[in-house]
């Protein structure tokens, strides 16, 4: 990126005849031209200071600005005044990207001044260089207060505030496409910087609704809606760092939502992130990082309320006391309650399946042989899970 911003540089110097220094709005160094004239006046006091020490100090500034240069969209010529110390006039070129003055160009004003048009090929190239500094602000850019906006927010003008302000951040990329990573629970205090995550435009953390505690979000940029990878990666490397026991094990889950283009559908996505990571810590098959268009029956059960699982009917089954009743019943319906292969995977005899099969049903009230009743016991076996 230096090495660009140093290539600008010297086009805008070989256009007007002059070394030239680019300077960020706060008037830190960033490139300059090299000096290779025998007039040793083109190394006034003002440009020394800037090359060796960085910055300007605060009553060159003061004498800049005075000019107007933070909204200028032209050239400005700036007269000398040896008390500010500056010794000599300048032309800045004001460098601008969608409006808001980034940094600034800066040479000496001499006779003659540059010719108009080599002056508005200047000016294009500080576009250039505008562009570049926008897209390292925003790639620097801690977003997780816009993200976190949009995430806690209610559908409704709330919602369509923090879109829009974080759509304004992203620039560009607001309109790629993305999905959302969800790490549930997150213990770790504050979010990392996106810049320590590769691909991820933005992370925050966000407290998850219904009382689950705070989660991490991470919305990552994808090439493809047919590969989740790099969003599966962001996920497996946020999760080692969840400060849920040793290598990250010990509860930590982590979903992802499906691809979608644009932001308009963040909370879909929110809700899919959070739905998923709660299905990798209900059922390990899915996990360690489970991705929701994969979720299966999991995708309704995880829109279920908390209470779901509380139905009377299995209330009592649910007991701890009846914990391998519970197990005995998950496992039948899960094979389709096909007698053989329920007792090979549980390791039991038939006789015994059967005999803990009747105390389901006694436990419950439902016939394992009527579908509606199977499916109610399902769900609610499932649903405690979450």
């Amino acid at each position: 990126m230096k090495g660009d911003y140093q290539d600008l540089v010297d086009e805008v110097s070989a256009l007007l005849g002059a070394p030239a220094t680019l300077e960020d709005r706060d008037f830190g160094l960033i490139a300059f031209g090299a000096h290779d004239s025998d007039d040793d006046t083109a190394m006034d006091p003002v440009r020394t200071r800037s090359i060796l020490t960085r910055k300007s100090t605060p009553a060159v500034r003061a004498w800049f600005e005075g000019f107007g240069i933070t909204r200028a969209t032209g050239p400005v010529h700036i007269p000398a005044e040896p008390e500010a110390g500056v010794n000599r006039a300048r032309l800045c070129l004001p460098v601008r990207h969608r409006g808001v003055v980034l940094g600034y160009v800066w040479l000496l004003d001499a006779d003659p001044r540059p010719r108009p048009d080599r002056l508005a090929s200047a000016m294009e190239v500080t576009e250039r260089i505008g562009r570049l500094l926008a897209d390292e602000e925003r790639a620097g850019a801690d977003l997780s207060r816009e993200l976190r906006a949009v995430l806690a927010a209610d559908r409704g003008r709330p919602y369509d505030t923090a879109l829009t302000a974080l759509g304004e951040a992203l620039g560009e990329d607001a309109q790629g496409l993305h999905t959302l990573v969800c790490v549930l629970p997150w213990r770790s205090g504050d979010a990392p910087s996106a810049r320590s995550l590769p691909g991820a435009a933005a992370l925050c953390t966000v407290a998850v609704r219904g009382g689950a505690g705070d989660a991490l979000a991470a919305l990552v940029r994808l090439r493809s809606p047919e590969n989740p990878g790099p969003a599966v990666a962001a996920a497996a490397r946020l999760r080692e760092s969840a400060g849920t026991g040793p290598g990250g094990d010990g509860g930590a889950g982590c979903g992802v939502a499906a691809a979608r283009r644009g932001l308009a559908a963040l909370d879909a996505s929110w809700r899919e992130a959070v739905a998923a990571a709660r299905a990798s810590l209900a059922e390990p098959r899915l996990g360690p990082v489970a991705h929701w268009p994969e979720l299966g029956a999991y995708r309704l059960l995880t829109a279920l309320p908390p209470e779901a699982s509380e139905d009377p009917a299995v209330r009592e089954l649910l007991a701890p006391a009846h914990a391998e009743l519970a197990r005995t019943a998950e496992v039948f319906l899960d094979r389709a309650g096909q007698a053989g292969r329920t007792a090979a995977a549980l390791g039991i005899h038939r006789q015994t399946l059967y005999y803990r099969l009747s105390r389901i049903e006694q436990l419950t009230g439902l016939d394992l042989d009527e579908g509606g009743d199977r499916l109610l016991l399902h769900m609610a076996l499932k649903s405690a899970r979450l």
